[in-house]
């Protein structure tokens, strides 16, 4: 188990050095440069030139990247080229907002759909498992900014009960407090997010549920709930954790259209801003730090995979 743990690190490891070559080229193909952006359009090739070479830009581009690198494994993740601000206060501005929201609507969400998703596996084909089958096929199929639209219209202007715009932040505020300010919010992402669990944890508990003793257990009598619960949910756990891992790595890292769409100010929005002023440091940093959360929580699913299922330790 120790082996295929350490063999998932290196994998991590290689995965992370390749989404840097990625991002660091990606920022590159972009038109226009940070000097550009803040100089303006009649900014003369001089000026250009001089404050690119204040900048760092006129390097050449092996040279930057080996720079960053080796500037961000000591610790030191620069300071933003928009706003000659360090980038770690850029980020200590913004995290919370992105990780208080995430937090709740994992702990609102991931529960809930895992509970939906083993109950429509409780009762397969009928009235309720039809529904919430339904329902979870066309979140799926409805895009993002469908949704939030939707909310807004219905809980923003029909009932009034929220703002249709997140202004401020988490700082001073109870949970219950939290709750209503980002309602919205936390609405989308999890009706997002249920949309996937609900339908995997379906699927794999009813996988689990066609296999030879748990067809035994039918056939003695044993009341399905209890084969559900005491038997194929702990063999399902595998694909399911795996779907959780995914889905609390998208609440990170992949919120920029509910982010944009409410003006909610959390790391997304940060980083789409940074884009917009071609602030490399700034979205190389961000770029890797939704690479660095995206690998850790696959990690601990694999992990909790090999625990729950004795014979993934084993592989043939």
């Amino acid at each position: 188990m120790w082996s295929m743990i350490l063999r998932r690190i290196g994998i991590g490891i290689v995965t992370m050095f390749a989404v840097s070559v990625i991002i660091f080229c990606g920022t590159r193909i972009l038109p226009g440069d940070a000097a550009q952006i803040r100089l303006g359009q009649e900014a003369t090739e001089t000026n250009l030139a001089a404050f690119r070479k204040e900048l760092g830009l006129d390097r050449p581009a092996h040279v930057q990247y080996f720079s960053w690198v080796k500037d961000t494994l000591s610790g030191d993740l620069g300071v933003s080229l928009a706003s000659d601000v360090p980038v770690t206060d850029l980020i200590r501005d913004r995290y919370k907002n992105t990780l208080y929201v995430s937090a709740v609507t994992a702990v609102i969400g991931v529960p809930l759909s895992v509970l939906l998703g083993i109950l429509a596996a409780m009762f397969p084909g009928g009235i309720y498992d039809r529904v919430v089958t339904f329902i979870s096929v066309t979140l799926v199929s409805a895009p993002e900014f469908f949704l939030a639209t939707l909310l807004v219209l219905i809980f923003a202007f029909y009932f009034n009960f929220t703002s249709a715009v997140v202004v401020g932040g988490v700082e001073g505020k109870t949970f219950l407090e939290i709750l209503r300010h980002f309602f919205l919010p936390i609405m989308a992402l999890c009706m997002i997010i249920a949309a996937q669990l609900i339908r995997m944890t379906r699927a794999a508990v009813l996988n689990v549920m066609s296999s030879p003793y748990v067809e035994m257990a039918i056939l003695k009598g044993v009341p399905r709930k209890r084969i559900i619960m005491r038997h194929a949910l702990f063999n399902a756990i595998g694909p399911i954790v795996n779907v959780i891992a995914l889905n609390l790595a998208y609440l990170i890292s992949g919120v920029v259209i509910i982010e944009v769409f409410f003006a909610y100010s959390g790391l997304a929005t940060l980083m789409v801003q940074g884009v917009q002023t071609r602030d490399y440091n700034l979205i190389q940093v961000l770029g890797m730090l939704f690479c660095c959360v995206y690998i850790i929580l696959m990690l601990i699913a694999d992990i909790a995979s090999i625990v729950s299922n004795p014979r993934l330790r084993h592989p043939r």
